[in-house]
């Protein structure tokens, strides 16, 4: 039977070619600007969150009888639980939705899910800023996971318009608008915080309906009619769209390392405002402040160094050099005393930023333009998972324990030595994934 592509009178041209035609110009930095102010929506919500959260805890308790270390010590133990929960609650839907959204991308093209993602992230702040109680910041999150599409679709969308020269440079771009966003948006978080602690929840509804706005205009397509593939739900489900990574071995093989990796990441990002709240009395402008630190080395990082790295060393040895950087930096989490040691921790750690943007030039080369957001979809999906089961491992689980007067010993920092943990094992993973794999055919690595 004749192909979709054989019966279309476009002409036959490839992704790259496509985007380049009249019209799809500057591609590129319309998508980074759109992940730019969505990072920044979400970034502006981290210092928040935990402390809303432990709001209306301490409103929901009577305070007769207890001292006030006795009352903060029920709420932050609390609210480990919590926060545990609403992150895996997002995270679960993330996991059933974001394939389903990225083999939509694969059919209709990129540009309808990104706008609709983007569209569904402002009513879910708008949620979260007007909830009356913990049970609607849970709807919110829902809501958020099941629009959680955006990036994968993102992903795909770099994917489409990348030649392999420009790919690794371009995931590396990607981490830079999400360390650009992670700048401004903990620092405006903890800004906004401080005046009223819902404030910043109205922001980035603001931010992403702008986004939306922005996008609806000048967002082009970047996936043509004759590229896109088909769409059934047998396909598009979670088992089925990671199942169909066993189509590209060395795809399938990486995506344990990114488990691994991404189960470590999500525990670092739960438990943070946490840990430091109980650890070193950081309140929301301060950690707003540093993760402030952390979006500015993520710019340093992979707007500048991640190409000539990768170019030097190859994608293989510049995965394996990010992951054990970022094992020492958890490490190091893990085990600093004194709250000053966190900047400097963070200023090696950044260095671990160029794992991302090297695997995800690997898995874009090796996937077929008509398949890119279903693999992307995929990666999202795993990720997702790791999400579902992290929150509650390292908040509901060993924070709250550690931090609880019936442990063995107060650790705080367990999460963290735990996250190191499962990056060496990411690590180990990679080390037989290379042997198994020596040579990539495409030539994308070295």
């Amino acid at each position: 039977m004749p192909t979709e592509r054989e019966n279309s009178n476009e002409p036959n041209l490839s992704p790259q070619e496509s985007v380049d035609a009249p019209g799809r110009q500057a591609a590129m930095p319309f998508i980074l600007l759109t992940l730019f102010i969505d990072i920044l929506g979400i970034g502006i919500i981290i210092p928040v969150l935990p402390e809303l959260v432990k709001d209306f805890i301490f409103n929901s308790i009577d305070p007769a009888g207890k001292t006030p270390e006795e009352l903060k010590a029920i709420v932050d133990s609390a609210a480990g639980w919590y926060v545990g929960w609403i992150g895996a609650s997002y995270a679960a839907m993330q996991f059933f939705f974001a394939p389903i959204l990225g083999a939509l991308s694969d059919r209709f093209g990129r540009r309808p899910i990104i706008l609709g993602s983007l569209f569904g992230l402002g009513i879910d702040f708008l949620i979260m800023g007007f909830a009356p109680s913990i049970a609607w910041l849970f709807v919110g999150r829902i809501l958020s996971g099941i629009m959680g599409g955006s990036f994968s679709a993102a992903n795909a969308y770099i994917a489409d318009i990348s030649s392999a020269e420009d790919r690794a440079k371009n995931y590396g771009l990607v981490g830079m608008m999400f360390g650009l966003g992670f700048i401004c948006g903990p620092a405006m978080g903890g800004l906004l915080g401080g005046v009223w602690i819902k404030l910043p929840f109205f922001v980035s509804a603001a931010l992403a309906l702008a986004n939306w706005l922005y996008g609806f205009f000048i967002l082009p397509e970047s996936l043509p009619k004759e590229n896109r593939g088909s769409f059934t739900f047998a396909k598009a489900n979670p088992f089925g769209t990671i199942s169909r990574l066993r189509a590209y071995p060395l795809v399938a093989s990486l995506a344990v390392v990114f488990v691994c990796l991404s189960f470590a990441q999500r525990g670092l990002e739960n438990v943070w405002v946490l840990y430091t709240g109980y650890r070193y009395d950081w309140n929301e402008l301060t950690n707003g402040l540093v993760l402030g630190l952390v979006g500015l080395m993520a710019v340093i990082v992979q707007g500048g160094l991640v190409r000539p790295i990768i170019a030097r060393v190859g994608e293989r040895k510049a995965i394996m050099i990010g992951i054990a950087v970022s094992m020492c930096a958890f490490l190091g989490y893990g085990l600093a005393t004194q709250g000053w040691m966190i900047p400097v921790i963070i200023v090696f750690g950044s260095v671990g930023g160029i794992t991302g943007p090297a695997i995800q030039s690997l898995v874009a080369a090796k996937v077929d333009s008509s398949e890119q957001g279903k693999v992307q979809g995929a990666l999202t999906s795993l990720m997702s998972f790791t999400n579902i089961f992290a929150p509650v491992f390292y908040t509901t689980g060993l924070f709250s324990y550690f931090t609880s007067k019936g442990a063995i010993f107060p650790l705080p920092g367990a999460s963290f030595l735990a996250g190191a943990v499962f990056i060496f094992l990411g690590w180990m993973v990679a080390a037989r994934v290379f042997r198994k794999f020596p040579k990539d055919e495409d030539g994308a690595s070295r």
